[in-house]
């Protein structure tokens, strides 16, 4: 069977199609599959910390997700409990960074950014309505079955790139593990617009209280007082299907009844939390990236950022395998050092982040937890070096000397 395309990238959210614009460049011919009619817009990862802009610049990317979104710097923390409101920013970043801001855009949204300059080139395709069954690989190449239209077809390809999300059938399909947990409780993120401008609050809010805790986050300033994240926890146990009959609870015990009852609900995705991570993101012919490979709960942004820094290193290194320019062990260096990043930093690091922010019922702990934020707060210097987490979680380049 004559091979159409190098690569196979299966999923087409940011991850993939990140891939598969970092391959292009290099001339390498991508087919995306996507088992979706068209980009999907639930809410997601919002939030783009400064850390990974680095990787949309080289991508001459940054300028258009620029533009689709906005920068912001200041944080806050408001403690239910006791009222405390801690305010800190990336200003301490400025003059040891080049993007000392983080960029706000829907997950949908940057898609369509990276989708918009794929389209540019000649030698990618994107199949979309088409839904992987089967994957299967020789010495010489990956075999992958698709369903499309009630029709089934075979594509090959050299390699093939999993980006298919935490159930990701190309993970399924070549064996690896999952391993990891499960949270007990579930997320339920929703788009909602207020009714006021919500004066006086950070653009990125954590409200700390152990039933009443939420991630807010300016998403744009689209409407007459813009669209706002807000990202909940309730009981598993709770019918998903019923959650927007809930949410004015919520909102009422942190903004006041009058907006519980007057805010806008735009869209809502209820899903589950994992912390869990693929046995290897490496199968011979078939490389894991983003969710794939790794699942994480929300809480500090850093599943999309992994995934962004996944997709920087792979898409280089496989490029250079592809022309001849670098050996195959570099895929095996990618494999290990991103599992390493996720399963020993961003992991364990998003965990803390979820148990101070929702289950703060210890006000000891608490309080040990939050004098991190006020020492951010008044001193600049420690709030540059906690703020340079984020870019630990990166990858340099594998090609470099």
């Amino acid at each position: 069977m004559a091979e159409e395309q190098q690569v196979i990238v299966v999923g087409a959210g940011p991850t993939g199609l990140l891939n598969a614009l970092g391959l292009a460049r290099q001339g390498v011919v991508v087919t995306v599959v996507e088992r979706a009619p068209g980009l999907q817009d639930s809410p997601r990862a919002i939030v783009y910390h400064w850390a990974t802009l680095d990787g949309l610049a080289r991508l001459d990317l940054l300028d258009d997700a620029r533009r689709a979104g906005f920068l912001k710097q200041d944080y806050a923390y408001r403690v239910r409990r006791t009222g405390e409101i801690i305010e800190y920013g990336l200003k301490s970043l400025e003059g040891k960074v080049r993007h000392p801001y983080n960029l706000h855009l829907g997950q949908g949204a940057l898609a369509q950014v990276i989708l918009r300059r794929l389209e540019t080139f000649e030698h990618v395709r994107v199949l979309w309505g088409h839904e992987v069954t089967a994957v299967a690989q020789d010495a010489e190449g990956v075999e992958v079955t698709v369903r499309a239209a009630g029709a089934e077809k075979v594509l090959r390809a050299g390699w093939l790139v999993g980006t298919d999300g935490a159930g990701s059938k190309v993970r399924a399909e070549t064996g690896l593990g999952f391993d990891g947990m499960t949270w007990p409780e579930r997320f339920v993120a929703t788009n909602v617009r207020f009714p006021d401008d919500r004066t006086g609050w950070a653009q990125s809010t954590f409200y700390v209280d152990y039933v009443y805790g939420a991630i807010i986050a300016k998403i744009d300033e689209s409407g007459e007082h813009g669209l706002w994240r807000y990202t909940y926890m309730e009981d598993d146990a709770l019918p998903a299907e019923t959650a927007a009959e809930r949410l004015p609870e919520f909102l009422a015990n942190v903004f006041g009844e009058d907006v519980g009852q007057h805010t806008e609900l735009v869209a809502m995705s209820p899903y589950r939390m994992h912390q869990r991570s693929a046995s290897s993101y490496r199968a011979g012919r078939v490389l894991l990236a983003g969710d794939a490979a790794h699942a994480t709960n929300p809480t500090g942004g850093l599943g999309l950022t992994m995934g962004l820094f996944d997709s920087y290193a792979l898409n280089e290194a496989l490029g250079a395998v592809i022309q001849g320019h670098a050996d195959e062990a570099v895929l095996d260096a990618y494999a290990e050092a991103r599992r390493r990043a996720f399963v020993e930093e961003a992991s364990p690091r998003a965990a803390a982040n979820k148990r101070m922010l929702f289950h703060s019922c210890d006000p000891v702990k608490l309080d040990q937890d939050l004098e991190v934020f006020r020492r951010m707060s008044r001193d600049p210097e420690f709030a540059a070096e906690r703020l340079y987490f984020t870019k630990t979680l990166e990858t340099p380049s594998l090609l470099a000397a």
